[in-house]
């Protein structure tokens, strides 16, 4: 049954057309079997720049096409209540500072030393007595009444230390503490200032003076002045066939009629769900003069090549393998590389047969 169907539709493709079909011999020549992708240029490096903050445009540092270093300012925001954070914190930090606050420590010093000297004149007072005693002059409480003023004294001097190593360790905080809310303040009002993180162009502003920043939303693109790299999609259905190395050959539409060569760096391992793509990294082997971000490219990555293949139009193959014969025979072939016109004929032909083309 299959075999009456394959005749009768060979017999409506060949036999029902009286004109003159077209005929060829498979030639040997080059083949290249290669996967298309599409992508654009990139500047290496390339990064949006984010605020870490919300906030209005209020100073533009910079212009686009400027090359920025590392810490350079690119864009400032309002920061008035910021910068009234950070003149408090350091009003608070001057008062907290341990220089601020010697007075309090002179005066329990000057305590200390009182408390000693007193303990230290108890301590002779109270020997006196001990020395009156032993002769028999004085009452046992006069002695009695030294020895309590003497201890009272040791409690006073030992009081007056702690009270000094209480204070010092409380100054000590307060001024740790406030400088630690000056730093915090600092950084804040420093995040009002938004920098460049690396060394580079400024090839996009997005924000104009006036505007509002969000956290969400960049407000400028930086990358490297010079050097570039594709960024290429490639369909799912190919991407088991691309591996590192591979040479790519491009068209820009910004250089018409011109070839450039590149290769495959990186295969970024996660699959676009919406489009069914993976992202391509590759190189140039040798960069056009003058690129820029964002420009559009098509490639086709080369999987196989050969120099001399048996080959025929890519027009000429039928279903299952098959092609036809000048004298209507169905012939088998094994097929090999293919590209978009040609296909490599490993068996079933040789130079000699003669082919005809299909019946559109």
């Amino acid at each position: 049954m299959t075999k009456s169907i394959l005749a009768l539709s060979l017999f409506l493709l060949f036999g029902s057309c009286k004109s003159k079909q077209e005929k060829l011999q498979p030639v040997k020549e080059k083949i290249t079997e290669s996967v298309y992708a599409s992508g654009i240029i990139k500047s290496k490096n390339q990064y949006q720049v984010f605020s870490s903050l919300n906030g209005l445009v209020s100073v533009i540092h910079a212009a686009e096409g400027d090359v920025v270093k590392k810490g350079d300012p690119i864009i400032s925001l309002t920061n008035t209540t910021a910068q009234l954070n950070t003149e408090n914190a350091e009003i608070s930090a001057d008062y907290t500072s341990v220089t601020a606050n010697s007075e309090k420590i002179n005066e329990l010093q000057v305590a200390i030393n009182n408390a000693k000297e007193k303990m230290d004149n108890d301590a002779l007072l109270l020997q006196r007595q001990k020395n009156l005693w032993a002769e028999q002059i004085g009452t046992r409480n006069e002695l009695d009444q030294r020895e309590l003023a003497y201890k009272n004294s040791i409690n006073a001097f030992q009081t007056a230390k702690l009270r000094l190593a209480e204070m010092q360790k409380q100054l000590s905080f307060q001024a740790k503490q406030s400088q630690k809310s000056l730093q915090i303040s600092k950084v804040i009002a420093g995040d009002y200032l938004i920098r460049s993180e690396y060394k580079g162009k400024i090839y996009s502003l997005l924000k104009e003076k006036g505007e509002m920043v969000s956290m969400q939303s960049p407000v400028a693109v930086i990358g490297d002045a010079a050097s570039f790299y594709l960024e290429l999609q490639v369909d799912e259905y190919d991407i088991a066939r691309i591996q590192p190395r591979q040479k790519i050959l491009l068209s820009l539409d910004s250089y018409k009629g011109q070839v450039f060569e590149a290769t495959v760096r990186k295969i970024n391992p996660i699959m676009n769900e919406r489009s069914k793509t993976f992202t391509v990294e590759a190189d140039f082997t040798k960069q056009p003069p003058a690129l820029y971000p964002n420009l559009t490219c098509e490639a086709n990555i080369v999987i196989q090549q050969k120099e001399s293949a048996l080959t025929i139009p890519r027009n000429y193959l039928l279903a299952g393998n098959n092609v036809m014969l000048e004298n209507k025979e169905l012939r088998k072939v094994v097929v090999g590389l293919k590209d978009y016109e040609k296909v490599e004929i490993l068996g079933g032909l040789t130079e000699q047969d003669v082919i005809l083309k299909p019946v559109q």
